[in-house]
């Protein structure tokens, strides 16, 4: 029975790495995959911090997924469907990506923050959180040795934002990963 997959974790913590490799051992065995990605980014690919990508198909919140993927599944069996930056899916894609396991017998790996700049979830990891089958935590580390599981946004001179949009794509320009304590006091607030 295939599953719906929620690999989460802070900035840096190896996501999209971990989706390519997933990715090339499905295509390795001479099996077809179809990747999506954000339309955030405005990039339509997967791209690593240690310099892999692959070209993906682009997804905003008006596109349906099931449709999409099940209409490319008719074309050739698809083994698996693999999704980068999962926090930008809406509840109803989730249940979308749910469907296509259910119904279709796809695997489906998501990949994504658990929580913004503020501490909070995004609508797609909420969604993922409660209706994957299987949760995995992929680790970061916080500049103390800690494990990181928060996303510090910043300005161009390292201060803390505390305010804007909770989409907001960047790297390493924009957010640091640190753990829960120094995220707080980083952003003036208590633990």
């Amino acid at each position: 029975m295939a599953k719906l997959y929620f690999y989460y974790a802070s900035m840096n913590a190896g996501k999209s790495t971990t989706l390519l490799q997933a990715d090339f051992n499905y295509r390795e065995r001479g099996m077809r995959t179809m990747l999506w990605t954000g339309s955030l980014d405005r990039r339509a690919m997967v791209c690593s911090r240690i310099g892999l990508e692959l070209d993906a198909n682009l997804f905003d919140a008006s596109t349906d997924l099931a449709a999409a993927i099940v209409a490319e599944h008719d074309v050739a069996p698809l083994a698996c469907v693999l999704v980068d930056e999962a926090q930008w899916l809406s509840r109803d894609q989730v249940l979308q990506l749910a469907t296509v396991a259910d119904r279709q017998g796809i695997p489906v790996l998501c990949y994504g923050l658990r929580t913004d700049f503020q501490g909070q979830l995004f609508p797609g990891s909420a969604a993922l959180l409660a209706l994957a089958d299987a949760l995995v935590e992929l680790k970061s580390v916080c500049e103390c040795g800690r494990k990181a599981t928060m996303n510090l946004r910043v300005d161009g001179s390292g201060r803390a934002v505390r305010e804007g949009a909770q989409l907001e794509p960047g790297g390493n320009e924009r957010y640091v990963a640190l753990c829960r304590r120094h995220f707080f006091e980083a952003m003036g607030d208590q633990a």
